[in-house]
């Protein structure tokens, strides 16, 4: 222990000697030197004491001190955050939402693809695949598509038997901050990087995506694990609001382009129109960049684009801002999701008049 102690004195005293002939070649006054060698101590101790409560080597380096600010990294997974804290009273209404269980109607079924999907078999598409290639069995007999199916029902997959899980309890539901240069699809034959590839709880196949956005498209992209919830989001016949943020590179639009985009313009399939279109902010003649506000009513592959592009302007950035009754958060930064609590998930359903399992009433 006193070699110890003889060892900090004599680097206390070295640099002190140091500080001393530094400050003679300098010509500082001894008032100056006192306080330096004040200072001297206090870090020194204070370095000590961070590095014996970290557990490190002492390195003293300014640079250490600034913490780097969070940016979006494509290579990480999505990171899940909490935007709201409930308070007691919410807690035990989630809580008893949680706990509900919902009763089949009486005659209810389901199409064979869609109770597969539903239990995590495979996703519609694949499904849809096996039904038609003769692996799917029922009761003794091949399936066939659009063949419904009750819980009395044996269902065999493969030659296996398959437990279909109905939906009696809450749904679930995720929003996520899509940025760009991310593909909407569990499997790209160019090996692009997916939504799916950056939130691994959609690895679950019961989740599903209620609609899509283009690569180069950001903004509020909504998964659930209710298909009955997203047919009613995504059919045109519910004639639910899609909003989105637009900015156009050139010209701004001219009052005769905003009524003809509300009245509706041709593309190649269909017809197609705005509910509404407002201009965000004002800006010069001159300025290049002009941000718009538009909201429609279903969503066509590349539905926004191409009606900008019927009057030659180009859409430099598009991102989604809201659809239904579901905002984008402003708190939901790029790159990161958000599950809806019970409380939440239960109004969404209200809304459209389901059952909180996402089923009809």
């Amino acid at each position: 222990m006193k070699e110890i102690n003889k060892m900090k004195f004599n680097i206390k005293q070295k640099l002190q000697e140091m500080m001393k002939s530094t400050f003679k070649s300098k010509g500082v006054s001894k008032p100056e030197e006192k306080k330096a060698n004040k200072h001297i101590r206090t870090d020194n101790k204070n370095a000590h004491h961070t590095a014996r409560k970290e557990g490190r080597d002492l390195i003293i380096n300014v640079t250490q001190n600034a913490q780097p600010k969070e940016e979006y990294n494509p290579r990480k997974n999505a990171k899940r955050v909490k935007l709201y804290r409930q308070n007691s009273q919410e807690k035990i209404t989630s809580q008893r939402i949680r706990e509900e269980r919902v009763e089949s109607r009486e005659g209810h079924s389901e199409r064979i693809t869609k109770a597969l999907a539903m239990s995590g078999i495979a996703s519609r598409r694949e499904c849809d695949n096996l039904v038609a290639s003769g692996k799917v069995i029922v009761n003794g007999k091949v399936a066939e598509l659009g063949q419904q199916i009750t819980p009395k029902d044996r269902v065999e997959v493969l030659g296996k038997p398959v437990r279909i899980k109905w939906q009696d309890r809450l749904a679930r539901i995720i929003i996520y901050h899509k940025p760009e240069g991310e593909l909407v699809s569990r499997n790209d034959p160019q090996e692009r990087k997916t939504v799916y590839d950056r939130i691994p709880l959609l690895n679950n196949r019961r989740f599903m995506a209620i609609g899509r956005l283009d690569y180069n498209t950001s903004g509020l992209l909504i998964f659930t694990t209710s298909g009955e919830l997203a047919n009613r989001f995504m059919h045109p016949r519910y004639e639910v609001e899609r909003e989105y943020a637009v900015r156009i590179y050139g010209d701004p639009l001219t009052n005769d382009q905003i009524q003809e985009l509300k009245s509706g313009i041709q593309l190649g399939d269909g017809k197609a129109n705005f509910k509404d279109i407002i201009k965000l902010e004002r800006q010069d003649s001159d300025a290049k960049n002009h941000w718009y506000k538009v909201i429609l009513m279903e969503g066509r592959n590349r539905e926004v684009r191409r009606m900008f592009e019927y009057f030659e302007l180009t859409v430099s950035r598009l991102m989604r801002t809201r659809f239904g009754l579901i905002d984008l958060p402003p708190r939901l930064k790029r790159g990161n999701y958000y599950e809806l609590n019970e409380i939440e998930v239960a109004k969404v359903m209200q809304s459209f008049g389901l059952t909180i399992a996402g089923t009809e009433k």
